[in-house]
């Protein structure tokens, strides 16, 4: 019965969370974006350096969709989204879940900028009908969404927030561990904050900018000091895309992980991808946003210590 109570408890939120992911699937149709679904079981994976998978015998559950929306992409569909489940091993915190919910949408002819812009058109959006207006008070705090919103460079964050510069983090490979305990807790305290141009080192499926190869065509999105979503212009050289995956591969195995087969189909794919931009944002998150929650588990039905 004590279960009964807490599920009880989040009627209010649960309602609130199914409205918001109706106004985003509003949002998408009236733009006439395609929304999609691809299968969660696949034979093969994008690597990610920190990111492991779930497996299901010699498959995988898949830790985001964006392998198959992009060979979609390159078959020809010009605007594409989907809201889905997604699966990371080990992922449990006041922010992770093993299972959660991912919004994806990819984009023809759009680079990270123009995306940035439609990522701001999708919160205002979501926040209007919801009822929010031009505020979200979220932990004590007013989040102010009148545009445009704060953009800072990882570079410049680095120089005004962190210990060392951004050039020194990558060299010393604390570039992460700088970012998650002096950098994202001041971002978007007071309005959405987008940082972007990020090392492309860490930017595995990013596209390198033209006038610094060593910078990726990368943003990510932070509402409350937390990472609300993350986006690219799309990187669409298979020979490159192999030889980051390869790269990323042998990393995963000097410090003990798993190496994850590389999809060819998606090698060959992609080939054909067109120049666009794509974003994975977390609904989870973004619900915790608008219904002022500090944990995850109050914005689903069931966290995993409760099935």
């Amino acid at each position: 019965m004590e279960d009964d109570g807490r599920l009880a408890k989040k009627r209010e939120t649960l309602w609130k969370r199914a409205r918001m992911i109706r106004a985003i699937r509003d949002f998408f149709t009236s733009r006439d974006y395609l929304e999609v679904e691809t299968p969660y079981l696949i034979p093969a994976l994008i690597p990610e350096t920190h990111i492991d998978a779930i497996s299901c015998g010699d498959w995988f559950l898949h830790t985001s969709p964006e392998l198959h929306m992009k060979r979609l992409l390159a078959a020809g569909y010009p605007r594409i989204f989907q809201i889905c489940k997604c699966f990371r091993d080990g992922e449990r915190g006041s922010c992770h879940l093993p299972e959660f919910t991912m919004l994806e949408w990819y984009c023809r002819g759009m680079d990270y900028r123009k995306l940035m812009k439609e990522c701001e058109e999708l919160i205002v959006a979501v926040a209007g009908e919801l009822g929010c207006g031009d505020v979200i008070n979220y932990q004590g705090r007013a989040i102010g969404l009148q545009r445009p919103w704060e953009s800072i460079s990882v570079r410049e964050a680095f120089a005004c927030y962190a210990p060392m510069s951004m050039d020194k983090a990558v060299t010393e490979n604390c570039f992460d561990e700088i970012m998650v305990s002096s950098i994202e807790p001041r971002l978007g305290l007071t309005q959405p904050t987008f940082i972007y141009d990020y090392p492309v080192s860490g930017s595995a499926l990013a596209k390198e900018k033209k006038d610094d190869f060593a910078l990726a065509e990368r943003f990510e999105l932070y509402m409350g000091g937390k990472e609300i979503a993350n986006a690219c212009s799309e990187l669409t050289d298979p020979k490159e895309h192999h030889r980051r995956f390869l790269n990323v591969n042998k990393y995963r195995h000097s410090i003990g992980k798993s190496i994850y087969p590389i999809s060819e189909r998606f090698l060959q794919d992609i080939a054909a991808m067109p120049e666009a931009a794509g974003i994975a944002l977390g609904v989870d998150r973004l619900a915790m946003i608008f219904c002022d929650s500090s944990a995850i588990d109050c914005v689903v039905a069931f966290a995993p210590e409760f099935l």
